[in-house]
């Protein structure tokens, strides 16, 4: 095999593999905090992981894009690419760099994978248009290869892979689903939106300042991650140390590698839960912040689990929580149930507006307080939880496919999605009918009234069908008009051809050395084959067999 063939090979390979890894982080952008966040758990400092990985993306498909270009372009004037062994060593980076960026996400971050099937249901019928317009362009290039090499058995290959590639592409609406294809009639009412720690893009999370700030963006409800305090207070905190989200590290140097469930109440009231917001600016939201709200941001301190409750009682929203249990020589470890239930019966809450969460002691739940919204947080069967008298599911969005969520919606078990910040996922979450989606970023999907795109099943085939036929059209045009000399001089009843025959018809018909030229080739080749003498040719031809000029025509 040509290696320079190989090395094309490899070159559109490569591409490839770059433009999914491009398109997975793309689409993986509404997941960005939550990938830092991983990083943190790992290396114990924040930092945006994303910005490194989207350059690199970024400059790596930028110069093998450029180089498919270029190998297009060569393609196109019927020459081979030859690469240098600078961007052959490029290539081997990118390819490299790529594959191994492949294994470390599958084994460090391997769920979110689920995104590309997932936001193939907003971006599938837009992607395969636009494949469909390059394939259609690629025409070109396939046609003027066909016309110009002489063995037959390439011409074929290359017709029959060309046409397998546009046929694929032609029946591949068959196989795109997307719940935004149905009748505009069929769309439910517009899923509840749930401040997860408030508005975390706004303000720092699980502060009281968070959660006003995803009041006033309508939000439905507040989610919150609980933990319990060394004397039994139960507050709001993610991590497991107070190291990110607070000043531990300056007030309580010694302890700041702690559990958090470690200090008690008055320790954790003392620290600032606010600083490290504007500090780390974990959103890129601090700099359009107006001066009072940036001291409003860095007087925050840490909120209890009553603090929260009160405000979600004066607003009649519904409050969900994540409860982490304490360490095993915590003096609540076995009262730490019973503990949350007590503050929830002195804030004043109505039952029905707290979704509970945690898998222990349910029958005891019930019986403390049949009123609570008892949520599991995994996905059974909906006999299964009407059995066990769970009415709702908190799920992770990728959990939850747009048949399971109306299967659980005909069995009347409501389910919230988490987390959902993107308007695209929103969107496709929409039109599968989920009821109510937890989310970061509820200042932005505030701005979605309405499915970014939702059309009917009869409007889909439509476009479908008048894009098929017109990329069909063009294609054809195109081969009939790279090919049409080759078409005219078979038609045409000679018993051979050659390309310099072919070539000359599609000369300007004008006095010139290289049609001269052209024209002597053909014919010796006539010669040659015995169609006729050299005399008979020289004159048929337009030239003067003893002068050799060509006759003005």
């Amino acid at each position: 095999m040509n290696w320079e063939f190989l090395w094309s090979l490899i070159l559109f390979f490569t591409f490839s593999l770059l433009l999914v890894w491009f398109y997975f982080w793309w689409e993986a952008h509404n997941d960005y905090n939550e990938f830092n966040w991983f990083l943190y758990n790992r290396s114990g400092e924040w930092s945006d992981g994303t910005i490194p990985i989207l350059a690199t993306t970024a400059a790596g498909f930028t110069y093998i894009a450029f180089l498919m270009i270029l190998a297009l372009c060569h393609i196109a004037v019927g020459q081979q690419l030859n690469l240098h062994w600078l961007h052959k060593i490029g290539v081997s980076a990118a390819l490299l760099t790529t594959a191994i960026g492949f294994i470390s996400v599958n084994q460090t971050w391997g769920e979110e994978w689920a995104v590309i099937p997932i936001s193939l249901q907003a971006t599938g019928p837009f992607l395969h248009l636009g494949a469909l317009v390059a394939v259609t362009a690629l025409a070109w290039l396939v046609a003027g290869q066909v016309a110009r090499t002489e063995k037959i058995r390439f011409q074929v290959v290359v017709l029959l892979l060309y046409l397998s590639v546009l046929l694929g592409l032609y029946m591949a609406p068959l196989s795109i689903t997307s719940p935004c294809i149905m009748d505009h009639a069929n769309l439910t009412p517009r899923p509840d939106v749930i401040g997860h720690q408030g508005a975390p893009m706004l303000a720092p999370e699980n502060t009281i300042l968070s959660f006003q700030r995803a009041l006033q963006m309508n939000v439905s409800g507040l989610e919150a991650d609980v933990a319990i305090s060394f004397d039994g207070v139960p507050f709001l905190m993610r991590d497991r140390t107070l190291r990110r989200t607070t000043d531990v590290g300056k007030v309580f140097p010694a302890r700041q590698l702690n559990d958090a469930s470690s200090f008690n109440w008055t320790d954790l009231h003392s620290l600032n839960a606010g600083q490290w917001f504007l500090k780390d600016d974990p959103f890129w939201t601090v700099q359009s912040m107006a001066q009072r709200e940036v001291m409003l941001v860095g007087n925050q301190t840490v909120c209890s689990l009553e603090q929260l409750l009160r405000l979600a009682t004066l607003h009649n929203h519904t409050v969900v929580f994540s409860l982490r249990r304490p360490p095993h020589r915590h003096p609540c470890y076995h009262s730490w149930i019973n503990d949350t239930l007590e503050v929830i019966r002195l804030s004043g809450i109505p039952q029905h507006l707290v979704m509970w969460t945690p898998d222990w002691d349910r029958e005891q739940v019930r019986q403390v307080a049949p009123g609570l919204q008892q949520t599991s947080v995994e996905k059974l069967p909906p006999h299964v939880l009407h059995q066990q008298g769970i009415s709702s599911l908190l799920l992770r969005y990728s959990q939850a496919s747009p048949y399971d969520i109306q299967e659980f919606s005909r069995s009347n078990v409501s389910v919230t999605l988490y987390t959902v910040n993107e308007p695209w996922l929103f969107s496709v979450l929409w039109c599968s009918g989920v009821s109510s989606v937890s989310s970061k970023a509820p200042n932005i999907l505030r701005k979605v009234p309405y499915p970014i795109w939702l059309m009917s099943p009869d409007e889909y085939c439509l476009i479908w069908v008048a894009a098929d036929i017109i990329s069909f059209t063009v294609v054809i045009g195109i081969f009939v008009f790279q090919n049409y000399h080759i078409i005219r001089w078979r038609l045409s009843g000679m018993h051979s051809y050659n390309p310099e025959q072919i070539m000359l018809s599609a000369a300007v018909r004008r006095s010139s050395r290289d049609v001269n030229i052209m024209k002597e080739k053909l014919i010796f080749s006539e010669v040659s084959n015995g169609v006729g003498s050299a005399e008979d040719l020289y004159m048929e031809n337009g030239f003067d067999y003893y002068n050799n000029e060509g006759i003005s025509h």
